[in-house]
């Protein structure tokens, strides 16, 4: 089922490389992890011994909390390194790994990316920033006593993969801001825990060891480094992540209903006051994905727009998926975003008006994590060691591992999508029309199938 993790390896590797007394813990039992043991001091989950058999981001926060112990307890223990990591270190690290996401909106990414700057004008909002709040929030509503120092650590470590984190209040223990959310070069338990449990909950198979890489690191001048042997295991880390996105996350049907729901959201925006919540964390809390049921059940008639979008979904009546190309890799460089307006511009008269409203273009971005870099290279500081003797660390170059890794690390893929069946062969229409204007050919793989030109 899914990723092949032998869980009493894994819970074998993390309880070995822990601090935590099992006896006086609490604990939860995870589909990917097994047992996690949870710091008394930490976490106030008294009754919650299984979150549940779905995959939910309450599963994934303990998943990274329990991952990012196991991480910094195995640096700690490494012998002959003496890094000086002390209880504090391990508790701000590991309470990182559980607060990192708190941030996160209503359908995740695409409140943030898809909602959000429609409804403000291409607001620079991030659920890192967010999470930053919402820490504060949590303890000064709740009176959680926590130092300070511990607080702001918690804090940077969870924004630092930003490309505008705020510099580090402390200049020591650099590599610690390294396990969480790496901004250096995208290596952090974050990506181990969603990867393996995301690929297991739809039952894709994936085998990523990530255990390979938390046994097989060290640090070298402040830095988390990875034991040269383990570069293909690197590379795997980034290719599956790309595959994740295009495969699952970014799955046509996946994007058409993510369009309609940002189309939902933005129509109930001004009625249900959605956007301005972001501004006050004590409000932002409250808003999650119920937010689809409270516009379904909402009096107001001026949601019925929102409603239709919603009920539209229920009933699998999705805005209807014409085709889509990947931008040719010589073109990425200067490529411009595709509009609903190019399509238009596209049209022939056919007897058939396509309207802007009409239509929805997805510019689907898929890349290995540094956009066209390539992550594991100098350029990004993915660096290596030999063996623990040596303190000397290098980058790899590609053609030293293997001539079998891809030349390429960013896809652009450009969808259409018809909101109107009846208008669906027109649009398929103009999308071609708009390819053979752009490049000189139609380069999208698949054909539409004429039966489905004709479905109403």
């Amino acid at each position: 089922m899914g990723a092949c993790l032998n869980n009493e390896d894994l819970s074998r590797l993390t309880l070995e490389t822990s601090t935590v007394d099992p006896w006086n813990s609490k604990h939860v039992h995870d589909s990917v992890h097994g047992n996690i043991y949870l710091d008394k001091t930490s976490v106030g989950v008294t009754h919650m011994v299984y979150p549940g058999a779905v995959h939910s981001r309450f599963e994934h926060s303990l998943g990274v909390y329990w991952l990012a112990g196991a991480a910094i307890n195995m640096i700690k223990n490494l012998p002959g390194e003496d890094l000086g990591i002390d209880h504090f270190d391990i508790q701000t690290v590991k309470l990182a790994g559980l607060l990192h996401d708190v941030g996160h909106g209503p359908f995740s990414h695409v409140f943030e990316r898809e909602f959000l700057p429609r409804v403000l004008n291409g607001c620079q909002w991030s659920h890192e920033e967010m999470s930053r709040k919402m820490i504060e929030h949590i303890a000064d509503e709740h009176y959680i006593e926590i130092e300070r120092e511990m607080l702001n650590k918690v804090e940077e470590m969870v924004v630092a993969s930003k490309e505008n984190a705020p510099s580090k209040s402390s200049k020591e223990k650099l590599f610690l801001y390294d396990i969480v959310a790496n901004g250096r070069n995208g290596i952090d338990v974050d990506k181990f825990d969603y990867m393996v449990r995301d690929s297991r909950a739809c039952r894709l198979g994936y085998e990523f060891q990530f255990p390979r890489l938390l046994e097989n690191m060290r640090v070298i001048d402040d830095e988390i480094c990875y034991r040269a042997k383990e570069c293909l295991t690197v590379h795997k880390l980034f290719y599956m992540r790309a595959d994740l996105h295009r495969t699952v996350y970014t799955h046509a049907k996946v994007k058409a209903i993510e369009l309609m729901i940002v189309d939902a959201l933005t129509k109930a925006n001004d009625e249900l006051q959605i956007a301005p919540s972001i501004q006050d964390p004590a409000t932002y809390w409250k808003l999650d994905d119920t937010i689809i049921k409270t516009i379904e059940t909402h009096p107001s008639p001026k949601l019925k727009e929102s409603k239709d979008l919603i009920q539209r979904i229920r009933r699998r009546e999705l805005y209807q998926f014409c085709n889509e190309f990947s931008v040719p890799k010589e073109k990425l460089e200067h490529f411009k975003t595709v509009t609903p307006q190019d399509i238009i511009c596209s049209q022939k008269s056919c007897g058939v008006t396509i309207k802007e409203e009409d239509i929805v273009v997805a510019n689907v971005k898929i890349d290995m994590t540094r956009g066209r870099n390539n992550p594991v290279d100098r350029r990004t500081r993915c660096l290596f060691s030999q063996d623990y003797e040596t303190n000397d660390k290098f980058t790899i170059e590609d053609e030293r591992i293997s001539h079998l890794l891809p030349s390429g690390h960013q896809d652009m893929i450009v969808r259409v999508y018809s909101k109107k069946p009846e208008l669906f062969a027109a649009v398929c229409e103009a999308f071609d029309n708009f390819q053979v204007k752009t490049y000189g050919k139609i380069i999208q793989v698949h054909a539409t199938p004429e039966k489905k030109k004709h479905q109403r």
